[in-house]
């Protein structure tokens, strides 16, 4: 067999039959980066074979580098990836972004843990987030992505990028205990204030004979700082000298230049979160494994809120439900305050997941796999101050796999093919729906030689959706997803890949039928999404690294938007379909271990994306604008260096260019509150090993104290300490 690039060598390892059916399998071998983790297997839950770009990081590299408090922490210096995670423990508004999406399109993406599907796709926003709290820090093994729509084996959700966590599943006994502490100092507007918290995991293992299982249990209890604050633009106040006279109010601008005022802080975050996970593993025969997994999460979090206003005497001035609306007096200008506008609230959430696998393992002409995974709301209740009670008990979503690989003797191919299920059910006092997707898919991967290589999929779906009253018809859909993706090695350090892919997203139920507090609402009738993806990859070998070049471009019809329809009388606020987005960039990875000197290893990335509304009917002034929430650059940098046996320090840097929060692109101050800014962001990491068990560590995220936006204002300076121990 011919010698190819490390990127190739890697695939050939960890992908049976990459060389054809008669070429003997290599010894299994492992590289080690800072970001990717080549190893002699394949990964545990993804398709056999994988055609398109991807990337992973594994455990160790995580604890060197990372100050991990959350699952989606160990995201964040992947290539063209950011997560819109606010404060530790942020369990409602950790959107995933990619290339082409931005952190309001948490539909666009997908993520796993050990096959159970843990993206929310009841929704596309803020509030529909990954259940990330299903996997902690501590239990992931390996975490690898997946970019762009080019696999048949996912759905139309995959357009932007497949996030699959593998946790841990032992060979020997085990134990770990870890335990963390966090602060940050605050200051924003009126607020100045230290949030901090804690957090606590202990974990237990073993394999004895066929059978092996994994105990996982941990606490969070963080506070974190506002996330909201009360306002009212100044034009809203009536010069007069009625109302209570105040002091307090901050003076500033909002995204779309008004001058305003800062009344106040609310959505002071205190979470207690709860979880406990069970693995367990039996080999059924040498050939057949059953794997099943169960995990419950809780969470509790009190929103509590801070007002700014003091009247002569130097009392708090804020409407409450018992006082109502209040008038005050701002500068010469008097207003109306109701308590909507300092609504606390408390929320107590329960969720369980379950999945359970069997797999054959033959590793000859025939494997297959089978898949079933449940996730419950068994209690999500938000106690709104104003507002009151909002109940989705009883929300929750089911899967369905069962999949074959088929490698015919004496021939260059490995045959893919599946069929699944995926069910939605939403249900809340105002609305209620059900949605299902059942998809058949296939794909061939052809080693037409040792330098060529090529994989043509499809995938066929149909989609239901049912409405929560019968006036509103149901909807059913059928559309067809071709893939195709080719690569070719031209000498031992160079390989070329090119990708091609159909991705349809459908409606979600609450885009389809959620009736919200504002007045605006679903639409039944929307069309689904539809994307024609493509890449064109460079890899090159760099001694023991890898560089690789990326030109990818996304071409939407009918992407889905909350916008206002100006082309009817009156207008139409809600969800509807942008007529055509298209985006153009380029993505440059490195890795490069052992860079210019022994235990320094470098990763990095720069993105440039070119995504722009083509044609918006319902709303013109869009044409022509930035999509929301898709910078044109962005870029990353990791540097780790081992000290010795016992140090090892890194420095990470994060970077997101200006970018919009509304389509028509009429909000250009990003830094300030409602706002979407850019950020340079620097963190770094302390890693002291005492000896084989213990281990410590200190660390800092947003070392610089950058103060930036996404709606909500991320954390400032934090400081991280840990203490773990491992047998």
């Amino acid at each position: 067999m011919k010698k190819h690039t490390l990127a190739m060598l890697a695939v050939a390892t960890a992908l049976p039959g990459l060389a054809g059916a008669q070429t003997p399998t290599p010894a299994p071998t492992v590289t080690e980066l800072d970001r990717v983790t080549i190893v002699g297997s394949r990964p545990a839950t993804l398709p056999l074979e994988i055609p398109t770009t991807t990337e992973s990081i594994d455990a160790a590299q995580i604890a060197r580098s990372i100050n991990a408090t959350d699952s989606e922490d160990a995201l964040k210096y992947f290539p063209s990836l950011n997560v819109r995670k606010r404060y530790i423990g942020d369990h409602d508004h950790a959107v995933l972004a990619s290339r082409a999406s931005g952190t309001g399109n948490s539909a666009r993406s997908l993520v796993y843990a050990d096959g159970i599907l843990l993206s929310n796709l009841l929704g596309n926003g803020a509030s529909y987030t990954p259940r990330w709290g299903l996997v902690t820090p501590e239990e992931i093994d390996r975490v690898d992505v997946l970019y762009g729509p080019f696999s048949a084996a996912y759905p139309g959700n995959s357009v932007g990028a497949v996030v699959d966590y593998v946790t841990r599943m032992p060979q020997a006994f085990e134990a770990h205990v870890k335990l963390q502490g966090y602060s940050q100092r605050y200051q924003q507007y009126g607020t100045h204030d230290r949030f901090g918290g804690q957090s606590g995991s202990a974990a237990l293992g073993s394999r004895e004979g066929g059978l092996s299982w994994w105990v996982n249990l941990s606490r969070l209890d963080s506070e974190g700082q506002p996330i909201t604050f009360a306002n009212r633009r100044v034009a809203q106040g009536t010069v007069g000298t009625g109302g209570t006279p105040v002091t307090g109010a901050v003076a500033d601008r909002n995204p779309s230049m008004q001058d305003w005022w800062i009344l106040g802080d609310t959505g002071r975050s205190h979470t207690v979160q709860d979880h406990a996970k069970l693995k367990l593993a039996y080999d059924l025969s040498p050939s057949l494994r059953a794997t099943y997994t169960v995990g419950l999460w809780r969470n509790e979090t009190e929103r509590t809120v801070n007002s700014y206003l003091r009247d002569a005497a130097g009392n708090t001035v804020q409407p409450t439900p018992a006082t109502g609306p209040i008038t005050v007096n701002i500068d010469g200008r008097v207003y109306t305050l109701n308590p909507a506008d300092f609504a606390s609230s408390h929320a107590q959430l329960e969720h369980l997941a379950q999945g359970l696998t069997l797999k054959s393992q033959t590793r000859g002409e025939w494997d297959w796999e089978a898949t079933a995974s449940d996730y419950a709301y068994r209690q999500d209740e938000l106690r709104n101050s104003v507002t009151g009670l909002t109940d989705m008990k009883g929300t929750g979503w089911n899967t369905l796999a069962v999949k074959g690989v088929w490698r015919p003797a004496g021939t260059m191919h490995t045959a893919e093919a599946g069929l699944q299920r995926d069910a939605f059910k939403l249900r809340t006092q105002a609305t209620a729906g059900d949605a299902s997707l059942h998809s058949l898919w296939m794909q061939d991967a052809w080693h037409i030689s040792s330098d060529w290589r090529a994989v043509l999929g499809a995938r066929l779906e149909r989609w239901d959706a049912q409405p929560p009253v019968a006036t509103q018809p149901a909807r059913r859909e059928t559309w067809f997803s071709p893939k195709l993706a080719v690569s070719h090695a031209l000498d031992d350090a160079w390989m070329l890949k090119a990708s091609l892919g159909r991705a349809v997203r459908a409606p979600t139920v609450v885009e389809l039928y959620q009736v919200a507090a504002a007045g605006t609402q679903g639409d039944p009738t929307l069309r689904p999404e539809a994307s024609w993806t493509g890449e064109l990859t460079a890899e090159r070998s760099v001694g023991a690294g890898l560089v690789r070049t990326t030109f990818f471009a996304e071409r939407t019809q009918d992407a889905l938007y909350s916008q206002t329809n100006v082309t009817v009388t009156p207008v139409v606020t809600g969800v509807q379909n942008v007529d055509t987005i298209r985006t153009r960039g380029l993505e440059v990875a490195l890795q490069w271990p052992h860079a210019m000197v022994r235990g320094l290893d470098l990763n990095a990335s720069l993105t440039y994306a070119d995504s722009i509304i083509v044609k918006n009917d319902k709303f013109p002034a869009s044409v022509g604008k930035w999509q929301p929430r898709v910078p044109r650059w962005r870029a990353t940098l990791l540097a780790s260096y081992k000290v010795d046996e016992h140090w090892h320090a890194s420095l990470g840097v994060r970077y997101s260019g200006q970018q919009y929060g509304t389509l028509d692109n009429s909000d250009p101050i990003g830094r300030t509150y409602t706002g979407v800014s850019s950020f340079l962001v620097a963190d770094m990491r302390l890693v002291y090993r005492f000896d084989k068990q213990w281990s410590a560590a200190f660390g800092i995220d947003n070392l610089n104290n950058e103060r930036y936006w996404a709606f909500h204002p991320y954390t400032q300076r934090s400081f991280h300490a840990e203490l773990k121990f491992d047998l």
